[in-house]
């Protein structure tokens, strides 16, 4: 989930058990949950933000990556579950917009340029998904 504002800053939220920046990031509590439903379940668990109120617009960007899951975190999965597949979804907020972080998860938030958020995450396809932003907010082109 790339959290953006309409000025181009992105929110990046540190890890509590690696102190890694990411984004918002999670998993379906069933396999019929749909995408949406997780990703503004998701976002409300981890730092509050109401993805579905009428201020905030919830996109769906259609793209998936699958990739290897890294050794340190198979603990997570099923013991026969060694790759993922994550949905990729912006989510456009009002400038200052108010955090309130799950502590068991994260530890810190900030508010960057997307450029710079980019360079700030630790996953490779994060970082991609927020270079991707000007492609789903053309404001930021402009």
């Amino acid at each position: 989930m790339v959290i953006y504002t309409q000025s181009g800053q992105v929110l990046l939220i540190r890890r509590a058990d690696a102190g890694t920046w990411q984004s918002v990031t999670g998993s379906k509590d069933h396999p019929e949950e749909p995408w949406a439903s997780t990703a503004a379940r998701e976002v409300q668990e981890e730092t509050g933000i109401d993805a579905l109120h009428p201020a905030c617009e919830l996109q769906d960007w259609q793209l998936e990556n699958t990739y290897d899951i890294y050794p340190a975190w198979r603990w997570r999965y099923a013991p026969d579950i060694s790759r993922n597949t994550e949905r990729v979804f912006g989510l456009r907020v009002p400038e200052m917009t108010p955090i309130n972080l799950s502590p068991a998860e994260h530890t810190e938030w900030q508010w960057l340029p997307w450029q710079a958020a980019a360079d700030h995450c630790f996953s490779p396809s994060n970082a991609e998904a927020i270079l991707m932003l000007p492609r789903f907010a053309p404001i930021l082109g402009r």
